[in-house]
This record gives C-alpha cells, sequence and structure tokens, in this order.
C-alpha cells in the first residue's frame, strides 16, 4: 500500500498523492512540480526520508468547510460553501488569501494552499500556508448583497482563526471592499481589534504599498534575474497579462525601471502597443478598470495606433521578458515555443501558476530563465506579513520603509533560489524553479523533524 511503505521514486510517490486525493488536478499537479525538484534532494538528506516529510507535507492539518447562508435583495435565501485549509503551520500561523469565485472548489484551494506554504517558507518570514474562500461569485451583486455574504462567510470562519492561528487575506474576488465587511464583522463577532486579517485600509491598520507589492516584487525579481546573468532590465520589452493590481503595478515598476511593456490583457483578449504603455497610457488603464469596469478593448479607442486582439494571450508578440499576471494556466506549451522563438529572455509568474507543467518544462530546457510564482509572486504575501508586525507593534511604517524591506525580502528569495539551482558544470544556469522548492522545503522540513512526530 502507499501509505504504508516509503517510495523510492515520483511514480510510485505520485500514485500515493493520486489515490489519496482523486480528481484534484490542480493539487497533484503543483505537488508534483515540487515533488520533482526536492525528491533527489531529499534522497541525499535521509533525515527527511526516514521522517517522511514530503509525504506529511503533502496532507493538510485540516480543511474546514460549512454552509454560508445569506439573503440577497429580493429577499431570496441563497447558499453557497465556504472553505479554510489550513495547510502547514510549522514555521508559523496560517497565512494565505480567501477567493470567492465560482470555480472554487477543494482541489484548486488545496493546490494554492500547498503553493503558499512553501511561498511564505521563502519570505523568510514566521508564516505557515492557508488558502480558502468560497464559490460565491461578487461579480453582478450589490455592495449590500456581497457585505451580507461577507458578514455570514465570517460568522463561520471567525471560529477558526486569529492573529495567532490563521491571518487570511485577499484574493481574487475579494479586494478591499470584501475584506474591509469581513474584518468589520470578525471585530463585531470578537470583541477585539487585532490584525487577524491582512490587506486592509490604511483608516485602519493597512500597510502601505500593499497593493503595490505582489508587481512589485514580481518586477524586482526578474531585474535580479538578470542582472546574475549581467543584463539589466531597462531598455527590455516586457509582455504582461492582465490588467488587475498585480499587472499594473507590475507595468508601473517596469516602466520605473526602464522596460516598456508593450501588452496587457483581461478576459476579452489582449491589448498591444508597439511603442509602448507609457505612465500616461497606464493611467488609461486604470481608468478602464478600476474606475469604468470597462473591457480593455476600449484602450484602442484613446490610443488607435495600438491593437487589440479578441479572444487572445499575449504570448505571440516578440518580447524579452514575458510576466503571466492574470491566472492559473494562462500560457501553454504552444505559447512558450512561440515566446522562445521570438527571443523571450525570462518569464517570471506574477499569477499563481499561470504556466503549465509542459510550457515550464520547455522554458527549462530551452534555458530561459524562469521564475515560478512561489518566489516571483512573493512580494504580495510578504508585505501582509509586513502589515502582520505593523499591526502587533501599534506602528505604521512608511512607503519607503516597507518598500525597502520588500526589496530585501526578494533578494533575500534570489538568494536562495541561485544557492539551491545553480545547474551545469560551471554553475552558469539557474534552475529558479528546483532552488525556490528546495529553499522552501527546507525551512519548513527542518521545523516539522524539530517537532517529532505531529
Amino acid at each position: 500500500m502507499y501509505e504504508d511503505t516509503y517510495c523510492e521514486d515520483i511514480t510510485c510517490f505520485m500514485g500515493g498523492v493520486e489515490k489519496r486525493n482523486p480528481g484534484e488536478a490542480e493539487f497533484i499537479a503543483a505537488v508534483r512540480e515540487v515533488a520533482e525538484s526536492v525528491f533527489p534532494y531529499i534522497e541525499e538528506h535521509p533525515q527527511y526520508r526516514k521522517a517522511r516529510i514530503l509525504e506529511r507535507m503533502t496532507e493538510p492539518d485540516r480543511i474546514i468547510s460549512f454552509r454560508v447562508t445569506w439573503e440577497d435583495d429580493e429577499g431570496n435565501i441563497r447558499v453557497n460553501r465556504g472553505f479554510r485549509v489550513q495547510f502547514n503551520n510549522s514555521i508559523g500561523p496560517y497565512k494565505g488569501g480567501l477567493r470567492f469565485h465560482p470555480t472554487v472548489n477543494l482541489s484548486i484551494l488545496k493546490f494554492l494552499g500547498f503553493e503558499q506554504t512553501f511561498k511564505n517558507s521563502l519570505t523568510g518570514l514566521p508564516m505557515g500556508g492557508a488558502k480558502g474562500g468560497s464559490n460565491f461569485n461578487p461579480k453582478g451583486k450589490s455592495d449590500r448583497e456581497i457585505m451580507r455574504f461577507c458578514q455570514a462567510y465570517m460568522t463561520e470562519l471567525q471560529h477558526y482563526i486569529g492573529e495567532n492561528t490563521d491571518v487570511p487575506a485577499g484574493d481574487i474576488g475579494v479586494g478591499a471592499r470584501e475584506i474591509s465587511y469581513l474584518f468589520g464583522q470578525y471585530k463585531r463577532l470578537r470583541n477585539e481589534w487585532t490584525g487577524t486579517i491582512t490587506g486592509k485600509g490604511l483608516s485602519y491598520g493597512g500597510s502601505l504599498i500593499r497593493k503595490e507589492a505582489t508587481g512589485y516584487g514580481c518586477v524586482y525579481f526578474t531585474k535580479l534575474m538578470l542582472e546574475e546573468r549581467q543584463d539589466s532590465l531597462a531598455g527590455k520589452r516586457v509582455a504582461i497579462s492582465g490588467s488587475g493590481n498585480v499587472a499594473i503595478y507590475a507595468a508601473k515598476k517596469a516602466l520605473e525601471l526602464g522596460a516598456t511593456v508593450v501588452t496587457m490583457s483581461d478576459s476579452s483578449g489582449f491589448i498591444y502597443d508597439e511603442s509602448g504603455i507609457n505612465e500616461e497610457k497606464l493611467e488609461t488603464v486604470i481608468q478602464l478598470k478600476e474606475v469604468e469596469r470597462a473591457r480593455i478593448s476600449k484602450y484602442v479607442e484613446s490610443y488607435p495606433e495600438a491593437t487589440f486582439h479578441e479572444g487572445q494571450r499575449p504570448w505571440s508578440v516578440k518580447a524579452d521578458v514575458a510576466m503571466p499576471c492574470a491566472t492559473q494556466n494562462e500560457l501553454n506549451l504552444s505559447e512558450a515555443k512561440a515566446l522562445v522563438a521570438n527571443g523571450v529572455l525570462a518569464v517570471a509568474e506574477g499569477a499563481n501558476m499561470p504556466t503549465d507543467a509542459d510550457a515550464v518544462e520547455y522554458f527549462l530546457e530551452h534555458k530561459i530563465l524562469f521564475a515560478p510564482a512561489k518566489a516571483a509572486n512573493a512580494g504580495g504575501v510578504a508585505v501582509s506579513g509586513l502589515e502582520q508586525s505593523q499591526n502587533s507593534l501599534r506602528v505604521s511604517w512608511s512607503r519607503e520603509e516597507v518598500d525597502d524591506r520588500l526589496k530585501a525580502i526578494m533578494a533575500d528569495i534570489h538568494t536562495n533560489c541561485v544557492k539551491y539551482g545553480k545547474e551545469d558544470a560551471d554553475g552558469s544556469f539557474v534552475n529558479y524553479l528546483k532552488g525556490a522548492n528546495i529553499a522552501g522545503f527546507i525551512k519548513v522540513a527542518d521545523s516539522m523533524l524539530a517537532y517529532g512526530a505531529v
């Protein structure tokens, strides 16, 4: 039986994972990606093998599922399902976002919680891994409906979270509005003000540059990868997908550092502006997406020299750097081949696992600098961790201080990825996927070893 014997190879190990998690494709893919990097390292360090650390890491500490009952504006009773997957708290309280989207299911949340464990470990901050959410769809709902849903969701979730237990944040479908309603209900029910949720507004305990952090961090990491090769981000053409917070602030920071951003997108297609989306044009994108809630196709009305490509993703254009910042599985093998053929030098994941496994393998085979999400988009959770620290200390750091700390965290992540990811006889190529997985694994694994069989 898989669970009774130690597996000597990946095939056996993954067979056990698939048997225990039938039909959970997203979670199984996330485990496979980590296992392929970490398994050889474990074979060289028998203390991890003997303690069955990887097997233990792939089992969440607990999974909480609950009914969320709320009333819409017409007085109809509505029912959704809520979740919280508390994956691993070996190095600190559980930490990870809440996602409200109709596609939310257990497989997706387990995949995200498993990834979060490694991502949080890489930041060097004392944060465990978790994820949660609901199949509730905020689109088309009134503010009052969203408020009632958030209050109903938190009424149940509050039993399982706390500043020393589990600290949720936002994710897809959970922005500033939803965080406000969730935190307000938590405060009301618990009669306490603690930093139990991050991503809060600046007037009630939030951190400066939290909104920008994921995009900024992704660009900082890309800059470091290129500098490791004695290259620079300045002058590079950057293709970005998405037009939410991550994409917008990745574009903003890339422009600041001298790059030329040529694409952005939404679910309807992508815009290509060969002359570059400069600061003024980026403000147009922000106006369209955050104020007007319009499709990005309207960009070409203001800038007719640009083109809109309906129903397509931006990976067919010529670019030096690609930053998928929209959603998971948005960059496949054929698109990876197009990017390589067009001379891409680096790919940095701003979204959570936006590159499918075949595409990742192709990038690595062709020695493309590939920054996995657990490293490249760790800036968001890093600043969430800094928000926790500010709440605990009852202080507020300046924008410059938070940004300096973010840069230092991303630099430390890069250093650890290089340490464990160097390949080729002369160490000239860094496999950042391998480096991130091993570096993230070691800190959690050593903590688990120290605790004994728990």
